[in-house]
């Protein structure tokens, strides 16, 4: 269907500049070379009058009160935000809206699963599609080196998480449906565990939708954007996220690499093999096993999940998942997991000085201009559709 479209078509592009420049040098690069005219890049983009102003109505009121409500229309206005990061005030009235929001999502969650969260713990957050590539499986890999942590020494100071999933598999996509099984039973030995207490906290949210992720999305600390890098076309959830506060937690991937020159590299947390990387480990023939022998905690890991200590009535439940890291691999968990683990230590570092992250989350807001959906369409409209802009009356 691709070859049919460019062959077809004036134009062709990616979705984010990453994206395209796959486009032209692996994916399609036979095409490329001959329509090299056609090839060009669209970031993607979301609208702010749904992904701001509805879904978080205290935090787009706190905006317009300071610089005005032009951002509805032009994104870019956001920038007038950056001198409010450096006010005290400013920094406590954000944060006060950050923990209504993240009260509403705990009393949801108290609702539909059962428990309650600590709503002074790190929100961290991955709601989107369950594929192998987007690498719910590497969280889950975290999680259960958290838990073996606190366990190992219960006396030792621990920034608590709640750590929250939500998304769909495709119906026949039995891997990813077997990672969110693994996901529900490592939250049921870890939320019953008496020894960690509400340190850690992980919870499945069912039934993903819009109107799900237009509760999270305000609520959330961190931003999980940990798909191997050269995988994720774009991402929007990124976007999302980063706009209402969160900070980013991800790979140079898809999107993510263009947040972070917007945002600053310091105001994002950055970890894993580069796109190039990735395909020169596995030329020179990538082996799992060597991660596997090398990371004790990796090991502990693994090793918990094939015995069946989150399975234990039924302990080869989650055997193929074991096989596909064991013996393939193929989206280099075992490879980033190091990386994942070292900055995964220092988002909780840094969650503890509350006046930094404040002034880092409003960074994140006031540098999203870029990522209005209204940029992408007039892109669209002057290099692909040639068609203007016509005035429309209200």
């Amino acid at each position: 269907m691709a070859h049919l479209a460019i062959v077809g078509s004036h134009s062709v592009n990616g979705v984010a500049a990453l994206h395209t420049e796959l486009l032209k040098t692996k994916v399609l690069k036979d095409f490329y070379e001959l329509f090299p005219e056609r090839f060009n890049n669209k970031t993607n983009g979301i609208t702010p009058r749904r992904w701001l102003r509805q879904c978080n109505p205290g935090l787009s009121a706190l905006i317009s009160r300071n610089i005005g409500d032009g951002w509805l229309k032009n994104l870019n206005r956001l920038s007038r935000l950056v001198p409010f990061a450096e006010q005290e005030d400013f920094r406590a009235a954000w944060r006060e809206i950050k923990a209504e929001n993240k009260g509403r999502l705990a009393g949801y969650i108290e609702k539909s699963n059962g428990f309650r969260v600590r709503t002074d713990s790190i929100f961290d957050c991955q709601i989107k599609r369950f594929h192998e590539y987007k690498r719910q499986l590497l969280n889950v890999l975290h999680i259960i080196t958290m838990y073996n942590r606190i366990k190992q020494n219960p006396k030792a100071t621990f920034v608590p998480r709640t750590v929250i999933f939500a998304g769909k598999a495709a119906p026949g996509y039995a891997m990813a449906k077997l990672i969110i099984k693994l996901v529900n039973s490592v939250a049921t030995v870890i939320n019953n565990d008496s020894d960690i207490a509400d340190r850690i906290k992980v919870v499945f949210l069912a039934n993903y939708s819009v109107s799900l992720a237009e509760l999270i999305i305000p609520a959330a600390d961190l931003s999980e954007q940990i798909s191997t890098a050269g995988t994720e076309a774009s991402g929007t959830s990124n976007m999302k996220f980063a706009l209402n506060g969160a900070l980013t937690i991800g790979t140079l991937d898809g999107a993510n690499i263009e947040i972070m020159n917007e945002v600053g590299r310091e105001n994002i947390f950055i970890f894993g093999l580069t796109t190039r990387e990735v395909e020169a480990i596995k030329e020179s023939g990538y082996n799992p096993m060597d991660f596997y022998h090398g990371c004790s905690e990796l090991r502990a890991a693994i090793d918990m999940i094939a015995g069946g200590f989150f399975s234990p009535s039924e302990p080869s439940l989650f055997k193929p998942i074991v096989n596909s890291l064991l013996h393939g691999d193929n989206y280099m968990l075992l490879a980033d997991f190091p990386l994942f683990l070292k900055c995964q230590e220092q988002v909780s570092l840094e969650y503890l000085d509350k006046e930094e992250w404040s002034r880092k989350s409003i960074l994140n807001v006031a540098n999203m201009g870029k990522f209005s959906s209204d940029r992408t369409i007039d892109e669209y409209a002057r290099d692909i559709w040639d068609i203007k802009p016509i005035q429309v009356s209200l």
